[in-house]
């Protein structure tokens, strides 16, 4: 028995390109997709030829893309209280301070979407580990969450800096903008993306690096992009 799909969505299936497109000419593609009511995120997907298994094959960051996500965060920051909590609040982060704040997550309160540390304040926060790293919340000087800087890094992802992790497929899917972005930011922001993963290239890594990459909506078929 054949899949039966949404309307909307076995519509987008019939206008899915069969061949690899440009960045430019998936970008187009996808935006002519059926839409739901609401401003969808665009995906891209990188299946990259890397063993996940290897920690020095493993791909974790963040970065601020040229045209943003199209999103802000809530960002919490661990770090002393006073002029260091002060200046964070003022930053963006809807909560600052270490003892009382770690408390609180540890009891089970996760409403915010990325966590700040001062490199000090690490002693306590790790005791969150259980709590956060599931989420992927947990603070990391890799992913750019653990800063002496806590002010200008709430900054940054309260903007919306864009984190990347490769998942145990060795795949990287991130966000890279809504469809309401204009056809060339989104371009932009897509090809600075690769161009980035393609310069952080694991020196282990042997054989094919980028093996496929495809760009969607949330509720949209995928349209794959010829390696550039």
């Amino acid at each position: 028995m054949a899949k039966r799909y949404p309307k909307r969505y076995g519509k987008a299936l019939e206008m899915q390109p069969a061949d690899k497109l440009t960045v430019a000419e998936a970008v187009k593609t996808i935006k002519a997709y059926p839409a739901p009511k609401f401003d969808q995120s665009v995906e891209l997907c990188m299946h990259l030829g890397i063993d996940p298994r290897q920690a020095d094959q493993a791909l974790r960051g963040s970065l601020s893309l040229p045209h943003g996500i199209g999103k802000t965060k809530k960002v919490i920051a661990f770090c002393d209280e006073g002029s260091a909590a002060e200046a964070a609040l003022a930053a963006g982060a809807t909560e600052a301070g270490l003892e009382e704040l770690v408390d609180k997550v540890a009891k089970g309160w996760m409403d915010f979407d990325v966590a700040i540390a001062h490199p000090a304040a690490m002693r306590v926060v790790s005791k969150l580990g259980r709590a956060l790293g599931p989420s992927g919340k947990m603070p990391s000087p890799k992913a750019g969450t653990v800063s002496p800087d806590v002010a200008t890094a709430v900054k940054e992802f309260a903007a919306g800096k864009l984190e990347y992790r490769n998942d145990d497929f060795g795949n990287l899917h991130v966000v890279v903008g809504k469809c309401s972005f204009d056809e060339q930011q989104l371009i932009e922001n897509i090809e600075f993306f690769v161009k980035f993963v393609k310069k952080s290239k694991p020196a282990t890594t042997k054989g094919h690096y980028i093996k496929k990459i495809s760009l969607s909506a949330s509720m949209t078929p995928s349209a794959e992009i010829a390696e550039f």
